[in-house]
């Protein structure tokens, strides 16, 4: 069958079209991969010693712009249960003031009591974050094997619930339910809700469980939604230290991450604990430096 005028500059275009593109093959290969561009945050665990007032212009000093609110003092319960409204209500204004935005709030649950009465106090922290504007609730499992079906039951409901607020509840590497990849997926298993996810953390891998953190981080990367940064040298040692100077394979772990699509948020839970919160700051600073040489590089 003859070919029209028409169908023939048409084919002639196409095939043209083809040719550029495959000159432009080579370059285009070669080109590389965008650095990741997570955002990296700070959590408030290296200033517990000083008021959270010196903790948060500390942090900001440090040159972070988030901060996440995982470990509670006498003076700051945060977004437990037991929080008065009016603690509450301060704690957002000062979290306003300050100039930085918290992404996070750590869950405190008991498993030895009745399921209910966990539950009510979980629901109760998740309604407390969503008050304050958090994204994210965290849990860090439990240790007790005769506790781990309530865990479980307990975390499907809180992530049912968190749904609703628009707050995702997170469980990071911690021993028991939440030691490393194994246990991880059957935690994830059991409690089988979209909205219970892992903030992965390689140090505590290291720390807990003695293994690769890289190679740990494969089976269950589909499921991270943020990242825990500490670096640790052996099992059961100090944590409080500079990144680099321990055993995690950061690049390792970032580029395991990256290939899931991971677009963070990481932020940094330890550092070198000075003798104030500017000596302290220096620390953080140095650490987010690290992680951002490490990420523009992968």
């Amino acid at each position: 069958m003859e070919r029209t005028r028409r169908e023939f500059i048409g084919e002639s275009t196409t095939l043209l079209a083809g040719a550029a593109l495959l000159a432009d093959a080579p370059s285009l290969l070669a080109a590389p991969a965008a650095a990741a561009s997570w955002p990296i945050g700070c959590f408030n665990r290296p200033w517990t010693k000083w008021t959270f007032d010196e903790t948060l212009a500390a942090i900001k000093a440090a040159g972070y712009a988030t901060t996440g609110l995982l470990s509670r003092t006498k003076a700051d319960p945060f977004i437990a249960a037991d929080a008065t409204p009016e603690y509450l209500d301060g704690l957002k204004r000062t979290l306003a003031a300050s100039g930085l935005t918290a992404n996070m709030g750590a869950l405190r649950s008991r498993h030895d009591t009745p399921l209910e009465e966990t539950v009510r106090s979980l629901q109760k922290e998740i309604d407390n974050a969503a008050f304050l504007g958090l994204k994210y609730v965290m849990t860090f499992g439990v240790d007790e094997p005769a506790q781990f079906d309530h865990f479980f039951q307990s975390m499907a409901r809180a992530a049912a619930y968190g749904a609703e607020k628009g707050v995702q509840v997170v469980m990071k590497p911690h021993g028991g339910t939440s030691g490393a990849s194994d246990e991880i997926v059957g935690a994830m298993k059991k409690v089988g809700h979209r909205n219970f996810r892992i903030w992965y953390d390689a140090g505590n891998i290291i720390y807990y469980t003695g293994k690769d953190p890289v190679e740990e981080l494969k089976p269950i990367v589909q499921y991270v939604t943020g990242f825990c940064a500490k670096d640790c040298a052996e099992p059961k040692s100090e944590v409080m230290i500079q990144f680099g100077t321990g055993k995690v394979d950061f690049a390792g772990v970032f580029k395991v991450l990256k290939s899931a699509g991971f677009d963070g948020p990481v932020m940094v839970e330890c550092c070198a604990v000075g003798t104030t919160p500017v000596a302290t700051a220096v620390s953080a600073r140095a650490n987010r430096e690290f992680l951002e040489k490490v990420l523009a590089a992968i």
